[in-house]
């Protein structure tokens, strides 16, 4: 059985805030239907651009074959970063679950995949946004 390291957010994914009592809830029943080893989810900080929690899931990632992460969006806007955490955990052979999108990155293609979904999902709420000001 595969063991995989949850990981949830204490702020807003890209506009909507979800509970941690709803994010694990979400990556538990994944977890089951897969039928992989659940290890208690991480919560990130509620700072801005806080990333701490998830750097120390990255330095120690020797008995987890991965992470079930909520959301994409949990993810940092820059791009650079984003990818440069992606590669991390490609680089160690291992491979990151996105729950709520259904998305998984274990290549380099995915992440130029998950690269264009932020970049949709971005531009689509700032369009909005903009409407909404007019």
């Amino acid at each position: 059985m595969k063991n995989y390291k949850g990981y949830i957010s204490s702020r807003d994914c890209l506009g909507t805030f979800y509970p941690h009592r709803v994010q694990n809830i979400v990556i538990r029943d994944f977890c089951v239907k897969k039928n992989f080893n659940y290890e208690l989810s991480a919560a990130e900080y509620s700072i801005k651009n806080s990333y701490l929690v998830l750097s120390e899931i990255l330095k120690d990632m020797k008995s987890i074959d991965g992470i079930i992460a909520f959301s994409i969006f949990q993810l940092p806007l820059n791009k650079k970063k984003r990818s440069d955490i992606l590669k991390k955990i490609i680089d160690k052979n291992k491979n990151i679950f996105f729950v709520l999108e259904r998305f998984e990155v274990k290549n380099n293609k995915d992440i130029i995949k998950l690269n264009e979904i932020w970049s949709i999902k971005f531009n689509t709420l700032n369009s909005l946004i903009e409407k909404k000001l007019k």
